[in-house]
């Protein structure tokens, strides 16, 4: 079992920033990828920015050039940057991890982070 705990989202005024942080507890070592996504009401959750398997990042074409994802191996945290927000990118804020055990592949989530930005 993987524990994730997400915090840092809040209330800013279009243009501004925040910095979510979700710290993973448990069976970290079966972690392959990392990432964040978003869901607004009513909407299929979306992929945001992630560290691949790979290592590679990959980010949504809405958030390109101004959110960036950043990760604390030895801390099992990540982290995303959230620059120049618009009021578009108010929804819940979700962490995701994908753990691997042998063959299988399993996804854990945060609690989820709610970011409003007012404009």
């Amino acid at each position: 079992q993987v524990q994730l705990v997400e915090s840092g989202g809040g209330l800013v005024q279009a243009g501004g920033s925040l910095r979510l942080s979700c710290a993973a507890s448990g069976d970290t070592i079966c972690i392959t990828a990392m990432g964040w996504y978003r869901q607004a009401p009513g909407k299929k959750r979306e992929l945001v920015a992630v560290f691949t398997s790979g290592g590679n990042t990959y980010y949504a074409d809405s958030v390109k050039g101004r959110f960036t994802i950043s990760r604390d191996n030895a801390e099992n945290t990540v982290y995303l940057q959230l620059n120049s927000l618009k009021p578009e990118d108010t929804t819940v804020y979700y962490c995701n991890v994908v753990c691997q055990r042998e063959l299988t592949l399993l996804d854990y989530w945060g609690q989820g982070t709610q970011v409003t930005v007012s404009s």
